[in-house]
């Protein structure tokens, strides 16, 4: 089949290489419109019970993630020069196209008793703004007694306010939010600039247009570093710029397949997604590695270039295939999540680590029969001596110090699994962020001043129309948010209807803030017969009750604790309290909001990609056995690859390195990707055995000493091909870099000591006549030397 295939290939090269051109033109043209996602990624499926309970909550009450927070602590502010130039920036604010609402302490409004009417009017706290700074302490004093702000928009200990601004939801979802986030951000700075008083910012509009901008950055950034680094350690490999510039090519073409596919399939450039053309760089240079490594060897060795072409397809054409349907099915077994950024993320790179084979073995063999054939200088590396001095160690380390290769082995593992038994899953919502970044520092200033700004809510279900206005379950409600506000430090002031009926009791008994309280039974009366009369446009009540008067919202904000943390705050605290005060009422409460989605989110997350990792575990030893049809030959093709990743997890265990989603992600990718050289080293030794009579240790020491150069290689280029990802400013993208790069690091030693010395131990050698594996039923895996087979000997006497 793959001697059928090198001739149509080799015979038809410039047809072919003109459709691969215009297949690129084609996908080039689709790239043009591809698009950013700015929507919030929705991780919990829609049919999930808590998701369809957010989403009712969101259907009655609106967004709870559409909210950015301004914030300032300066003594400064409170000058009238400042204070003016304050309530200047609040009006350019809610002058801004996409802000639908703005609340900071200049444009405060408070209830007034009006007796003449018998009911509440709104009225604004700071009328105008004066010019002398007595009457602005007034006002300012009158301000701060107004409880319904204090903890939400004043720290009343340290002075520190808050602007809360009301962004559109559909320019948010939209490539316009960027524009929307700098008027707001330049209209603050300018403030900043005139006034010298610090401007801090948050919320979930912010924070994903910030974390979108530099992953936009980013994703140029890699893809121009990765395709740089392997470049240059291509060129220090082969010492050819043909054997730099032709690589590169394919990748190239790669790249914009990505990104055709990505518009194609109407998807769009997500973090994951965005990471893809990097990703291809670097798993697809090993196939360029292997090819024109092969293609050298057999060259060197009769020097003839058509046929050194068409053994490099016939030779390793299949074992190439095999190792990159490996590598995609790492990625492909993300489709058995219910995650759609994870499915997205894993049909696109399988996809086209399939393609970028395809392409490989189709455009090296042809580019270079045009070429002239490589000089001697081109194949000194063939006899690199410091690679040949350590594949000769390795060698006699695995015939002669085997015992000591197991011991070790032993060792690291159970040292592994110490460290992985410390492992921990936990993450943030402002994940990956350095903690010296701007994003951090600001979230900080939020969580010391106002107890954080992260969303949590409480539904109460009062089972009847007007519920809301009893006051025995107002009663009940306000003893809930009372322990709230009294026994959790990292969680605002709540704020609901209870706040607005206890403001307006306030408001009754002439703003002493002694009456910030329930009405009692002496004041309900006059109290409900004020609030009975307030117009409906006026009632600023009316985002925390439904329509019909039965259920209401209580709104929280919290601090970014981890998931941990929140979980144990929603489950061991708030949860039994909301039973303990209301188990014996008719009440029906229940928790909810982007921060409780996001706990259920990241669980979920983590779930699915450990699923996905047994996935790809089971597939490729289904592969394996296809190939081999020999138990034996199964487990011995795991261990070197299952070793990795349990040193892996060790460090992470070890280091205090969290699992969550970006973390997780790695195994079932290094997976998929390390087991490739196993395949490449079985697939050399079982030639071996059919060309030296099954003898094991001559088809071991063969096997180590030809495919190990090719091996290091790509191991070299892999390292590096990742590390380039601690580079990234998240968090997540640095691990990703790290913990892979080390994974590949360990399995490609794993691979060449480990794997060698399993066979030597347990492999006789003998060949089941009655069984004959997939590996045999290609010619290729049994050609022997007199084929063109060319052994590292009888290369080095060529060169």
């Amino acid at each position: 089949m793959w001697k059928k295939l090198a001739h149509i290939i080799l015979k038809f090269r410039l047809p072919l290489i003109i459709v691969l051109g215009l297949i690129t033109v084609f996908m080039g043209y689709h790239a043009q419109d591809i698009e950013m996602s700015y929507d919030l990624v929705n991780v919990v499926p829609p049919e999930d019970p808590d998701m369809q309970y957010f989403q009712g909550f969101k259907d009655t009450f609106g967004e709870d993630g559409n909210i950015m927070a301004i914030g300032v602590k300066d003594s400064s502010l409170y000058q009238v020069k400042s204070f003016q130039r304050f309530r200047m920036l609040t009006d350019e604010l809610e002058r801004l196209n996409g802000v639908t609402n703005v609340l900071g302490l200049p444009n405060l409004k408070k209830l007034e008793k009006s007796s003449a009417k018998n009911r509440f009017e709104l009225t604004p706290v700071f009328p105008e703004i004066p010019d002398d700074q007595k009457t602005l302490d007034s006002l300012l004093g009158g301000a701060a007694s107004l409880k319904f702000y204090s903890g939400q928009l004043i720290n009343a200990q340290n002075g520190a306010t808050l602007i809360l601004l009301t962004v559109d939801l559909d320019i948010i979802n939209s490539e316009n939010r960027n524009v929307l986030i700098n008027d707001i951000t330049r209209a603050c700075d300018q403030f900043q600039e005139v006034t010298g008083i610090d401007v801090h910012y948050a919320g979930l509009p912010y924070l994903r247009t910030r974390n979108m901008e530099k992953t936009k950055a980013e994703l140029k950034f890699f893809l121009v570093l990765s395709i740089a680094i392997t470049g240059l350690i291509l060129f220090l490999f082969f010492r050819s710029f043909k054997a730099v510039l032709f690589p590169l090519i394919i990748i190239g073409v790669m790249v914009v397949w990505v990104l055709g596919t990505i518009s194609l399939f109407d998807y769009k450039v997500t973090a994951l997604t965005g990471l893809i053309p990097s990703i291809i760089v670097v798993i697809g240079i090993p196939n360029s590695v292997y090819m024109l490594n092969k293609y050298h060897q057999e060259y060197a060795l009769h020097g003839d270039q058509m046929r050194a072409l068409s053994l490099i397809i016939r030779k390793i054409g299949i074992v190439t295939f095999i190792t990159n349907f490996t590598t995609a099915v790492g990625f492909l077994v993300l489709l058995a999540t219910d995650v759609t950024i994870l499915k997205e993320f894993g049909v696109v790179a399988g996809i086209n680590i399939m393609c970028t084979f395809i392409v490989s073995v189709i455009l090296i063999p042809a580019v270079y029969s045009y070429l002239a054939p490589p000089s001697t200088r081109h194949l000194k590396h063939l006899d690199f001596k410091f690679l040949n001095y350590f594949l000769n160690a390795l060698d006699i380390l695995v015939h002669r110090h085997r015992p000591l290769i197991f011991v070790n082995a032993i060792v690291i593992v159970i040292i592994s699994a110490f460290g992985l038994n410390q492992l921990s899953a936990v993450s943030f919502m402002v994940d990956d962020v350095p903690e010296n970044s701007s994003v951090k520092v600001d979230l900080q200033f939020f969580e010391q001043n106002f107890s954080g700004i992260m969303p949590l809510e409480v539904v109460v279900d009062t089972g009847a129309k007007k519920g809301v206005q009893n006051l025995r379950n107002l009663r009940k409600i306000d003893e809930f948010e009372s322990f709230l506000q009294d026994s959790i430090d990292y969680i605002s002031q709540p704020v609901s209807v209870v706040s607005f009926i206890k403001a307006a009791r306030q408001a009754f008994y002439n703003q002493n803030p002694r009456f910030y309280s329930i009405p009692n039974n002496r004041d309900q009366g006059f109290i409900l017969r004020y609030l009975k009369e307030e117009s409906d446009s006026e009632n600023i009540s009316q985002n925390f009750v439904d329509s019909t008067g039965q259920k209401l919202r209580v709104s929280l904000k919290v601090a970014d604790i981890g998931s941990t943390r929140m979980d144990s705050l929603v489950n061991q605290v708030i949860r039994p309290k909301i039973d303990e005060i209301f188990g014996s009422t008719k009440l029906d409460v229940d928790v909810t909001g982007t921060s409780l989605l996001f706990i259920k989110g990241n669980k979920f997350l983590i779930e699915n990609l450990i699923t996905s990792m047994i996935i790809a575990f089971f597939v490729i030893a289904l592969i394996m056995a296809l190939l081999f049809r020999n138990f034996k030959m199964i487990i011995i093709s795991l261990i070197p690859n299952m070793i990795p990743l349990l040193i892996t997890g060790g460090i992470m265990g070890y280091f205090g390195i969290p699992l969550k989603p970006s973390t997780a992600l790695i195994f079932s990718i290094a997976f998929g990707i390390s087991v490739d050289d196993s395949i490449h080293f079985l697939a050399k030794y079982r030639q071996e055995l059919f060309a030296n009579n099954f003898v094991v240790p001559i088809a071991v020491s063969k096997s180590l000493r030809e495919t190990g150069a090719s091996m290091v290689y790509t191991s070299i280029i892999l390292f590096f091909g990742f590390v380039i990802f601690t580079a990234s400013e998240f968090g997540g993208t640095q691990a990703l870099g790290k913990l892979t790069s080390i994974t590949l690091l360990f399995a490609m030693l794993t691979n060449v000591i480990v794997l060698p010395a399993l066979l030597l131990q347990f492999d006789t050698g003998k060949r089941n006549k009655k069984v004959h594996p997939l590996i045999e039923q290609f010619p290729e895996f049994a050609e022997t030397g007199e084929n063109g087979e060319a052994s590292p000997s009888e290369v080095k006497e060529k060169i």
